[in-house]
């Protein structure tokens, strides 16, 4: 298939008809054919073929043509040839969340990045954003939201599409039977989708559990331990991360420390506070966990502890945010260094961490060794995604890997997330890095849509 780049405009006639200039007919090798196999997404038509005088490439279809297929809009758009005549437009990418209902912000929170998204992709893709209730599986259509040309929002009915970026923001909704059949439909219709669904912590660790090159990058890790186990841990690192499986932003999070004379210590956040108690003995520890959390300990991880890295005393940890890009290859995107605020258990900004550059934080670590830390933090960062993905059942396109790098320069991770937060981005020094990953997610869409290679004049 050969990738190339046109004009649509729309000419308001009935009848199915697709004119194409001179220079765009010469290019797909249509001369002398009478009608061509027209797709968009998962629709298809027969349409007459004609040609129309004018210099560049451009493509007119008729309104009879447009109803049936549901162009979304005219405007710059790749297309590419198939077999039998067939040109498919697009590529037609929906990016599946859910949001408010509100004309104005209709994804809530997430809007602006969707927004991001939707603008990025408006010169080479159909870009459009969809809740699960806006699929009509009868008629193999989506009530998708578009932006005009002022960045408002409207409504405009597309076939199914040619690929799905998945951004539900919910955990729980994830796991309903609904959302569980809706992921399921679309890869029956043969519609690559990605990412999956959150990770859980334990999920990771059990992907990994045998790959020889991740785990050498991996703390000890022991989901639902048993009191004598996490015991076992504290004497042999002298200090763990207790931490629920399904959480995030650090909340629940809990540092145990074992210090032979001085007995055992809790340090987690409680209502906006660092607190930090101490145990004279192990079994008080944990009946201080089974008091708080009872039952739900059953659903925590304990996680053998790093001496990471530190400036001014504080810990530093890193976020690597991972894309695949339009080779299919997993390249390191954006990087955020996360100072931890004082006494507190994690490097989580709400907690009061301070975000950094990856240089600044490096250069204070490791001096003139910061530039080969960095590097050969990237080279583990693509290793790991690389061996989650090869473990992984379903299709993914981004990661967030939580980063560490100890005093003696070995790189660790400690979770990995399928659908990563985008806070660091926030940093003025980080907001190219991310431009490049929106920039990426529309790439790897194109790889998945097939929609490859290099685009002709437009």
């Amino acid at each position: 298939m050969s990738l190339t780049s046109c004009h649509v405009h729309f000419s308001p006639s009935s009848d199915r008809i697709v004119y194409l200039s001179g220079s765009l007919l010469k290019s797909l090798k249509l001369a002398g054919k009478k009608t061509i196999q027209l797709k968009l997404g998962h629709e298809v038509i027969t349409a007459a073929v004609k040609t129309i005088e004018r210099q560049g490439h451009h493509l007119y279809l008729s309104a009879g043509v447009r109803q049936s297929i549901r162009v979304p809009k005219a405007g710059s758009i790749s297309f590419i040839q198939g077999d039998d005549n067939e040109v498919q437009l697009g590529p037609l990418i929906g990016v599946l969340t859910d949001g408010s209902r509100s004309s104005e912000s209709p994804f809530g929170s997430r809007s602006g990045y969707i927004r991001q998204l939707l603008r990025i992709g408006e010169r080479k893709a159909y870009f459009f954003a969809f809740t699960p209730r806006d699929v009509n599986w009868n008629q193999g259509t989506i009530n998708g939201y578009f932006l005009n040309s002022t960045g408002g929002w409207y409504r405009k009915v597309v076939p199914l599409p040619d690929v799905v970026y998945n951004r539900l923001p919910s955990r729980v909704a994830e796991t309903t039977s609904t959302i569980m059949s809706l992921r399921e439909r679309f890869i029956r219709k043969g519609v690559p989708f990605f990412n999956w669904s959150f990770f859980n912590k334990s999920d990771v660790y059990k992907l990994l559990d045998k790959d020889v090159e991740a785990l050498e990058h991996l703390p000890e890790s022991v989901t639902n331990p048993r009191s004598d186990k996490i015991k076992e841990m504290l004497e042999n690192h002298q200090f763990i991360y207790y931490k629920p499986t399904a959480g995030s932003l650090g909340i629940g999070i809990y540092r145990l420390t074992y210090h032979p004379k001085r007995g055992y210590f809790a340090r987690y956040r409680r209502g906006g506070t660092n607190v930090l108690l101490r145990f004279t003995n192990f079994n008080s520890l944990m009946r201080m966990l089974e008091t708080r959390h009872g039952s739900g300990l059953g659903r925590y991880v304990s996680q053998q502890g790093v001496r990471l890295i530190e400036i001014d005393g504080c810990p530093i940890d890193f976020r690597f945010h991972m894309h695949k890009n339009g080779n299919n290859a997993w390249v390191p995107v954006g990087i955020g260094a996360k100072k931890a605020g004082r006494g507190s258990v994690t490097t989580h900004i709400k907690n009061g961490g301070q975000l950094l550059t990856p240089e600044q934080a490096l250069k204070q670590a490791f001096g003139e060794r910061s530039d080969e830390m960095l590097t050969k933090a990237k080279e583990v960062s693509v290793k790991l995604s690389e061996a989650i993905e090869r473990n992984f059942p379903h299709t993914l396109g981004e990661l967030g890997l939580d980063i560490g790098i100890d005093k003696d320069g070995e790189v660790w991770m400690f979770e990995a997330n399928a659908k990563p937060g985008r806070s660091i981005f926030s940093h003025p020094a980080l907001r190219a890095q991310g431009r490049e990953s929106v920039n990426h997610i529309l790439e790897h869409c194109m790889y998945l849509s097939k929609f490859t290679g290099q685009g002709g004049e437009v």
